[in-house]
């Protein structure tokens, strides 16, 4: 069953028109890749599928709802997590999941939420610090529990690891690691090409907003004679 179906995706700003006709699916329970280089069309197409930027045509269908007609539907499946997504400082990371999980649920359930979100996050006594004294990493597994805390069927994250170090990098693949084994399906999109040839089941490219090549990172680099993703990447956009 697909997650994700987008079909013939454009979208327009006046006579700019920033994505092209892309047309791609996700499987339940992958996690897929969507790269590109800068200004490719990446994340207006996830804010697309993430209902915060309206479809100028095409389809995208989330958990067999479309997006444009049953958009308070998606909303509930779903989860977005953007590159410039942050949280009150001036909270705790326990206070902060608590703040958070009262939008989704109250009493015993929104208890158990944050203690999931807790669990998540990985942060230890650090979890009743104040939010202003996390690191860049720290910061980036409270959102991301944050995010997966409410049960979403399908996780949306931008550049989730940008620019973080090499440990904490590593930390946060193993967290959505966790979540897909969790029967999370994941789309990620990335400028990290050795990320993405670790983590994701299959790949698709965009480049000047149109899909240019998709496919399983092991076969794609076996098709381009190449022994990385990088390579196909900078191949594929080189035409």
């Amino acid at each position: 069953m697909d997650t994700l179906v987008v079909e013939d995706l454009h979208k327009r700003y006046g006579e700019r028109e920033v994505v092209k006709g892309i047309s791609f699916s996700v499987k339940e329970g992958e996690i897929f890749g969507l790269i590109g280089p800068n200004g490719a069309g990446k994340t207006t197409t996830l804010r697309m599928i993430s209902t915060l930027l309206r479809v100028t045509s095409g389809r995208i269908e989330v958990c067999g709802h479309d997006v444009m007609k049953e958009s308070d539907e998606v909303r509930r499946r779903i989860s977005y997590l953007p590159e410039d997504a942050g949280a009150y400082k001036d909270l705790t990371g326990r206070a902060y999941l608590q703040f958070m999980a009262n939008f989704f649920a109250n009493g015993d359930e929104a208890k158990a939420m944050v203690e999931k979100g807790i669990a998540l996050s990985k942060l230890g006594d650090r979890i009743d610090s104040k939010v202003d004294t996390y690191s860049k990493g720290m910061m980036r597994r409270l959102l991301i529990a944050r995010a997966i805390m409410p049960g979403p069927r399908f996780a949306i994250m931008d550049e989730v690891t940008s620019g973080l170090d090499v440990m904490n990098a590593y930390e946060i693949r193993d967290v959505i690691r966790e979540i897909a084994r969790q029967g999370v399906t994941v789309l990620i999109s990335s400028h990290n090409m050795f990320e993405v040839d670790l983590l994701c089941d299959r790949i698709a490219m965009i480049n000047n907003g149109e899909l240019i090549l998709e496919g399983v990172p092991s076969e794609l680099k076996e098709r381009f004679g190449v022994a990385t993703v990088e390579e196909v990447f900078v191949k594929a956009v080189n035409g």
